[in-house]
This record gives structure tokens, sequence and C-alpha cells, in this order.
């Protein structure tokens, strides 16, 4: 099934365009995360998390009521697919299950005629938070590096270099989205945890295979098309790609999209950066790693030129 059948855009000569796209939306996203920042979960935070589930549905709204007149205000509370069943999470801490007793009281007291069950309680020291924040950092770093050395190999290191630098740019702009979304929809309740991680690792394999599926498509047309000029064998590759690129991605989106309307509040951090991750990648692999490729290409020949018209002289 093909989407767009012989196309012929010219994408790679909208690049600058793009290229200042890009800035922008990153260049936004990191004052807005530098003024305000994006929650961090319990998990990188310090805390503590209940699981509770109830014989009958709960009023969120009337919940977080509870939890704020008995001491807890600000209390995080999720519903987990039903209203039956919530997560309730505190970066208070306390010694053994302190804070977890204090919580389920409050329950028991005011809300008596519902029945509930503590399925699990969580306790994380910050200690522990700071060393997780850390770990995702070189999570993120390492599986770049991995990623260009592997590349590397596959093709030449310009190739890896622009599709590195294509999934930087795709973290900077999902995290950009995150912190500029967090801002205008607080409602969203959007933070960084390890599922909101898992989502950004998620999204650098996404995206790289899409990249390599490109330049694979490149490697195949530079040798039909020898005469021509780079621009113009990637402009054909990426339109030969087009149709598969779409369809892939938009049926990953659409599964996402499902996922961030009906997965309940602790799955909408994972499916909101994936699905910000899917569009990115898509575009950085056209408008970013291709077109950083195309860049260095130009400058070698420019440069090569201008040694040869030197030596004439």
């Amino acid at each position: 099934m093909r989407l767009f059948a012989n196309t012929n855009i010219n994408f790679l000569g909208q690049r600058k365009k793009f290229y200042l796209i890009s800035l922008a939306v990153i260049v936004i996203g990191m004052t807005t995360l530098f003024f305000k920042g994006i929650p961090l979960g319990i998990d990188f935070l310090g805390g503590t998390e209940l699981q509770i589930k109830f014989d009958a549905d709960i009023d969120i709204g009337g919940m977080r009521n509870i939890m704020d007149n008995n001491g807890f205000t600000g209390m995080e509370i999720k519903t987990l697919g039903s209203l039956k069943e919530v997560l309730l999470r505190t970066p208070l801490q306390g010694e053994g299950t302190t804070v977890a007793d204090k919580i389920t009281d409050a329950i028991k007291k005011d809300i008596n005629d519902n029945k509930f069950e503590v399925l699990r309680i969580d306790k994380v020291g910050p200690k522990i938070g700071a060393e997780l924040r850390r770990n995702a950092i070189f999570a993120v770093v390492f599986s770049l590096l991995g990623i260009l050395i592997y590349l590397s190999f596959r093709f030449q290191f310009v190739y890896a270099l622009g599709a590195v630098i294509a999934l930087l740019h795709d973290v900077l702009v999902t995290i950009a989205a995150i912190a500029i979304f967090d801002a205008i929809f607080p409602n969203l309740r959007l933070e960084f945890n390890q599922t909101m991680l898992a989502a950004f690792l998620t999204l650098i394999g996404f995206s790289v295979n899409d990249t390599v599926i490109i330049f694979d498509r490149i490697r195949e047309n530079i040798k039909l098309y020898k005469n021509d000029k780079i621009e113009d064998v990637m402009n054909k590759s990426v339109n030969a790609t087009l149709s598969r690129t779409v369809i892939t991605s938009g049926t990953v989106f659409l599964t996402v999209l499902v996922l961030f309307l009906f997965g309940g509040e602790v799955l909408r951090g994972f499916a909101f950066t994936f699905g910000v991750g899917i569009i990115t990648g898509t575009y950085s692999s056209v408008f970013v790693a291709s077109s950083v490729v195309v860049d260095w290409k130009n400058h070698v020949v420019n440069k090569l030129s201008g040694s040869k018209v030197k030596t004439v002289r």
C-alpha cells in the first residue's frame, strides 16, 4: 500500500527554514523549563506512594480535599484505569510506613462507607532519587553513544553523526514540548518519572529506525545516480520512503493517542512523551539527519573545490 506515489517534494531545499523552526521550539521550551521546570515524580524526587483499591467508585476531588485537610496538601492522586483504583503520591517521608499509615488512617476516618485495600506501598529516599536522576541522564547519553558507534560501522561517520544529532534534537524538542504543555495545561499533570524515561528511550529507538531506513535508500541511490548532486539523491530517497514513513509513524501514533486518551493518568506521561517523539522523530529523519549530511557533504565539496583552485593558481 502506497499513500504517496511518485512524489517529488524538495524536502532538503527547505532545510534552513526547518532548522530555524526547530531552534525556536527548543529555545522557547528550554526557557520555559528554566523558569518553571517539569515536576519530578517520586522515582526521582523521593517520597511515599500507595496504590489503593476501593469497593466502589471514589470521588477524586473529594479525596484531594480529604488529603489537604489531613496535612497532605497538594498530594498527587491518579486513577488506575477506573475510579475504584487510585495511586497516591506525596514527597513526605518517614521511618518505616509512618506516612503510609497516616494516609490510610485519614481515608478510614473520612471515607468509612467505602472499604478499600492497600495493594502496594513504595518509599523512595532522597539519595535513591538522586541516583535515579543521574542514571536517567547516563541512560540517554550512553544510548546515543552506542547508536553513534553502531551507525559509524554501518554507514559513514557523517551519517552516524547526522542521526545522533537528529536524536538529540528529538529529545530536546520533546522536553521542550513537555515543559510548554505543562505550563499551559497544568491539568495534564505531566511529570518526569521512570515511565517518562522509558518513553524517551523508546522514542530514540523508534526515531533511529526511521532514519536508518532513509539512509539505506540513500546508500542505494548514490550508486544508481552517481552523477547527481547529493541533495537531489537524498530528495529522491526521502520521497521514495515517504509512504512507508507516514504509514508506520501514523499507525503507531494512533495507538499512542488511544493510550493517551484512555490509558489513565499513570500512562499519560508515557503516551504524551512518545506521541510527541513520534512526530519529532519522523520530522527529524528528513529535516535534521539528512540535512546535516547534505550540509556536511556540500561543505567538503566546496572545500575541495577551493583547494583545487588555489593549487591551479
